[in-house]
């Protein structure tokens, strides 16, 4: 194979576009259809999410992890930053900026304006234990770039005669005072397509050349391949974008996994304060054991979502979505019959969803085999279990040439499906339901449920639309944004109040 091409999904910033809300401008890691061509005249070892395993932590299957080293390397969308710009011609230095890194108590003045993407950053250790913290993205012109300690932007090479992904052996770990401290960073410029990332030890980051744009390529930690080499570190990130244009959009996901607890605030300039206090400090373990006893009740392997270290320790739980992208058969008839249930329902019922942008309330109903919609450009198969938990397969996969009343629907659709809420009383219009009403009946997408049950103000993203909610209610995105930001302060092992 000569080039690998990845069509990168939307995640994060793209379902707000659906939602008929400013989009992140083209470049870097999530957007509609980019495509990464990297090099390949030799082969390296891609490797696959391990089955599950018998692990001591707890009853239920699960899968223990194995670390390897750069053979074992998963390359996919979801662990990618893709340069549209090759590196500077002296990326082999650090570009200059005027930034520090200190341990201290945070303080910003309210006259400060952040001023050439100069951001500033708390990054608080609540964590009873040694943090690092790296930052990864794309500068302002689109180029490769990591946060070196000194507070100066690394740009990442490497060499194009060699086809294995190669170590980024520069010091970009950022280590974080003790618990109870604050670290002050402050980015040198605009970002996109950035996360924050923080370890309990010490991750390990790849390039591989892409001839898309004549240079690297960043391969991250993978927490989908129990085999990744980052693989028995606990780790977490938060993702951020920060331009001129559109000011600073950051968010807590757990689209693919629940690693290291994170929350996260931002200071505007108008001296407001927004918040996503994320998961309770032991949320892993919980979680873990709330799944296990899902898995003992119906019977789907829910418990195999959880990956532990050598000793059984739980790091981190993956997705849904990830595990059936691996194990196609697991759950293959989980959502069989409630979709059964839903099609004949909606032959004889209207379901009316509210696009929340021009087009307005459309109807739809089952016609035949498929769900049609008024003005939609095509209609929906019946979905399958990888479709619900991944939006962006069969039914919900959408194509170039469909129109926005079909880009609209996409997620608030999905979105029902993963909740559970197209049969319940009032269900026949969405999104109109309050969130109360979310993940109270089965099936369900209980790996979201728990999450959400878990989080300290039930706010960040558990699946990839979950930001689609009726007007006025609350958003469960985990968002927070603004165009004058003045500091983000992000909190790594559980909110301090607890």
């Amino acid at each position: 194979m000569d080039a690998l091409v990845f069509v990168l999904r939307v995640r994060g910033y793209s379902q707000i576009r659906a939602m008929g809300r400013p989009m992140e401008k083209e470049g870097g890691r999530r957007h509609l259809i980019k495509h990464l061509y990297v090099n390949m005249r030799g082969l390296f070892k891609i490797a696959t999410a391990a089955s599950a395993l018998l692990a001591t932590a707890l009853a239920a299957p699960i899968t223990k992890v194995r670390p390897g080293n750069g053979t074992d390397i998963i390359i996919t969308s979801q662990n990618t930053v893709n340069a549209t710009e090759p590196a500077p011609a002296n990326a082999t230095r650090p570009a200059p900026a005027n930034a520090t890194v200190a341990s201290s108590t945070f303080k910003i003045a309210e006259d400060i304006a952040v001023s050439n993407g100069r951001l500033p950053l708390a990054l608080v250790n609540n964590f009873a234990g040694a943090i690092n913290a790296y930052v990864t993205g794309l500068d302002s012109n689109n180029q490769l770039v990591m946060l070196q300690p000194d507070g100066t932007w690394l740009y990442p090479v490497c060499d194009p005669s060699i086809s294995t992904p190669q170590p980024v052996n520069a010091n970009v770990a950022i280590p974080l005072g003790g618990q109870g401290s604050t670290t002050q960073v402050t980015l040198p410029g605009y970002i996109s397509a950035a996360r924050v990332w923080f370890a309990a030890g010490s991750l390990e980051f790849f390039t591989v050349y892409s001839s898309a744009s004549n240079g690297p390529s960043l391969v991250e930690p993978s927490a989908v391949n129990p085999s990744d080499p980052s693989a028995a570190v606990s780790w977490g990130f938060v993702e951020l974008t920060n331009t001129a244009d559109g000011g600073l959009y950051a968010n807590i996901s757990y689209v693919d996994f629940v690693g290291l607890v994170l929350g996260m605030s931002l200071l505007s300039g108008d001296g407001s304060v927004q918040a996503a206090h994320g998961l309770q400090a032991t949320a892993v373990a919980s979680i873990c054991s709330l799944l296990e006893a899902q898995s003992a009740r119906d019977g789907m392997p829910w418990t195999d979502l959880c990956q532990v270290d050598a000793s059984g320790k739980p790091l981190r739980i993956i997705a849904p979505s990830d595990h059936v992208a691996s194990n196609p058969d697991a759950f293959s008839d989980y959502f069989t019959d409630h979709t059964n249930e839903v099609w004949t329902y909606y032959s004889t019922n209207t379901l009316t969803i509210d696009t929340q942008a021009a087009a307005g309330k459309v109807a739809c109903t089952v016609q035949g085999d498929q769900l049609t919609c008024a003005g939609d450009n095509r209609g929906y198969a019946r979905p399958l279990a990888g479709d619900i938990f991944g939006c962006n397969s069969g039914p919900f996969a959408i194509e170039a040439g469909d129109n926005d009343v079909h880009r609209a629907i996409v997620p608030r659709l999905c979105a029902a499906f993963d909740r559970t809420t197209l049969l319940m009383t009032g269900g026949d219009s969405q999104p109109g339901l309050p969130s109360t009403s979310y993940y109270q009946s089965a099936p369900t997408n209980w790996y979201s449920a728990f999450i959400h049950q878990t989080e300290v103000d039930g706010k960040g993203y558990a699946f990839s639309y979950d930001d689609v909610n009726p007007d006025g209610d609350v958003n469960q995105s985990g968002v927070v944004a603004d165009g004058d930001p003045r500091v983000l302060t992000v909190i790594v092992g559980g909110p301090l109040s607890g």
